[in-house]
């Protein structure tokens, strides 16, 4: 009698045991990279993030956020969504603000169904990129362009354009006060990061592609970086440009100033001028991260 219900629940263990293992929600290891994600869109861990916050987000207090005053790292269990004002049926999670020192803001925009945005205040230029569902992009003309994941457009100052959805989508949005010069009227852009060309990157190991012309219409540009897991920087870049970033897929060690942080598919960066800034990808996948970044003009 002994005999059996040890061996009873010798068995029962070994069947937890192999459950457990199983599992994708133990609480000690990150999920497999053999999941089967065909279903998904292509950057379906920004707004489904599956590491360790996963696994923690109900451990009171706990965050991987930070905030210091020439940088902070804003990951998505922090994320504080409200309605975004005059968009219809979308909430907003502001990640970079004038309030921190920046002159652009960004956000995520989550537009539910048959949503529309809202224009952006006077003289103030936006870039929207697609990480989640498909858009419709109107402008004055009546041209309408339909946006899908890894899409994006660049609005001029002033134009008059709206975003629709039928179905849930999610955008990240830039925002600026536009920097004109005389003679120098940018236009309106909607393109593709697979429609990009790779650009040389002298001393550099990672793929970039820019998507906005390098022309001094525009007072920004937005780079998509990738790096095979293991590459790196190998420049320690110190600069005048500030920097927004969204970690698109994959994930690694980020260093801002004198910290070295864990990042993530989802997680969000503010990089003030002159803080020192290093990255390399680690794991088994690509990382791939969307950066903002001022250009073509004069720092005074």
């Amino acid at each position: 009698m002994l005999k059996s219900l040890i061996l009873s629940l010798f068995f029962t263990s070994l069947v937890l045991l192999k459950d457990s293992v199983g599992s994708e929600q133990r609480f000690c290891s990150a999920p497999s990279e053999e999941e089967d994600s065909s279903s998904k869109s292509q950057y379906w861990k920004v707004t489904n993030p599956t590491l360790s916050p996963l696994h923690l987000q109900d451990l009171p207090g706990f965050t991987r956020s930070v905030y210091k005053r020439d940088h902070a790292l804003i990951t998505p269990e922090s994320h504080v969504f409200s309605p975004l004002p005059d968009w219809k049926n979308t909430l907003g999670a502001y990640l970079v603000t004038p309030a921190m020192g920046s002159h652009f803001v960004m956000y995520l925009a989550k537009m539910e169904v048959l949503s529309r945005s809202a224009l952006p205040p006077k003289d103030v230029e936006r870039f929207i990129f697609v990480v989640e569902g498909i858009v419709t992009l109107t402008n004055v003309s009546g041209n309408t362009h339909k946006l899908l994941v890894d899409s994006y457009a660049y609005l001029p100052a002033n134009l008059e354009h709206s975003v629709t959805c039928d179905a849930p989508a999610t955008l990240v949005v830039f925002e600026r006060r536009y920097a004109s010069i005389p003679n120098h009227i940018p236009e309106q852009i909607v393109g593709s990061t697979d429609k990009q060309p790779l650009l040389e990157t002298p001393g550099e190991v990672f793929e970039l592609r820019k998507l906005l012309p390098m022309s001094a219409p525009y007072d920004f540009n937005v780079h998509i970086m990738d790096f095979q897991p293991g590459e790196f920087l190998n420049v320690k870049e110190v600069h005048y440009n500030q920097h927004g970033l969204l970690l698109l897929e994959g994930q690694g060690i980020y260093r801002l100033g004198d910290n070295w942080y864990p990042v993530q598919s989802g997680d969000a960066i503010w990089m003030a001028p002159f803080v020192p800034q290093w990255y390399a990808a680690l794991g088994k996948t690509r990382s791939r991260y969307l950066l903002y970044k001022d250009v073509n003009r004069n720092p005074l």
